[in-house]
């Protein structure tokens, strides 16, 4: 006869294991005190930052007589305003910003900061965050580059809150992050090169062929992180219709949260709003639209509509 394992099988083994990894995850989020930080290029807008308990970190906007924190004491309206004489510079929080930020954090009980930032490739929000974190250890911090920007980002900030709220651990929340990266995306249609050529995104021929034409992109970010043409098109009417048909084809099968941002055209928004739910029904739900950030309409300029979609969140 075999002589027995004294430690148990190797299947009893794996269940204590298990058990055990559960019950350290439960001690981990009984005592876990988690904050979520978004910077201002996320476009949350400022209700859902009170109702998802959201910490902002805004950008800069550099004017020659003021540095402008973005969403705080500058939007897009005055940017539009004073285009084409004045066209600002944008920059990202200062190091020791982004320390005292954290510090605020601290103070008000946190110990873990889940921090989302927009893009590493538009921005360098999310390293300045990177490094920041490591001068300071008052809290624990897991800079999150969402490889995107505007409302796609945000969606992504909400959901972290979203799961902070239902009790999920910081290591959790942090790993499904990653892995929902890809399924969070944003596109704009523009109606206007101009901006876009002031920030040397395009060239002047490319701009002046364009406005002759009446041609406008609809551009998203791709997997680095980086704007690219998702098309070209005439005129507004085709243009809402083409976004619509990218952003329902990304949709497809999917429950959706669903968010919108406009640059100086909210009835056009509202109109967009109203086709794709016509389209997508009830498996998708808008949790805002708003008026798109001071930092993102520098370089996009008025008439903008966008759509971002985050997918099974």
């Amino acid at each position: 006869m075999d002589r027995p394992d004294s430690d148990g099988t190797e299947s009893e083994r794996t269940d204590l294991d298990k058990k055990e990894s559960e019950r350290t995850e439960k001690e981990k989020m009984s005592t876990e005190k988690i904050a979520v930080m978004v910077d201002s290029g996320c476009d949350i807008a400022p209700e859902c930052i009170e109702k998802y308990g959201l910490w902002l970190l805004p950008l800069h906007i550099d004017y020659p007589e003021k540095a402008y924190l973005d969403g705080v004491d500058i939007d897009p309206q005055m940017v539009y305003d004073r285009y084409p004489k004045d066209y600002p510079k944008t920059s990202t929080p200062s190091l020791q910003e982004v320390i005292d930020k954290l510090g605020e954090i601290a103070d008000a009980g946190f110990d873990k900061v889940i921090a989302v930032c927009i893009s590493s490739g538009l921005s360098g929000t999310w390293n300045a965050v990177r490094l920041a974190s490591l001068q300071q250890d008052r809290v624990e911090v897991f800079a999150y580059d969402t490889r995107n920007i505007s409302v796609a980002s945000g969606l992504l900030g909400i959901w972290a809150s979203h799961k902070v709220s239902q009790g999920l651990s910081f290591s959790e929340i942090c790993r499904v992050l990653e892995e929902k990266t890809y399924a969070s995306k944003v596109m704009f249609y523009m109606d206007s090169l101009e901006y876009l050529k002031r920030g040397g995104r395009i060239g002047t021929v490319t701009s002046m062929i364009g406005q002759a034409l009446k041609i406008r992109p609809i551009i998203s970010c791709n997997k680095q992180g980086i704007y690219y043409t998702v098309s070209l098109i005439r005129g507004l009417k085709k243009g809402k219709q083409k976004l619509l048909s990218e952003m329902v084809k990304f949709c497809k099968g999917h429950k959706v949260w669903l968010g919108l941002g406009h640059g100086a055209a909210a009835e056009e928004l509202q109109v967009m709003a109203e086709m794709v739910i016509e389209e997508l029904g009830s498996s998708a739900e808008i949790l805002y639209g708003k008026q798109i950030a001071a930092t993102l309409a520098l370089n996009t300029g008025p008439g903008l509509i966008g759509v971002a979609a985050l997918l099974d969140p």
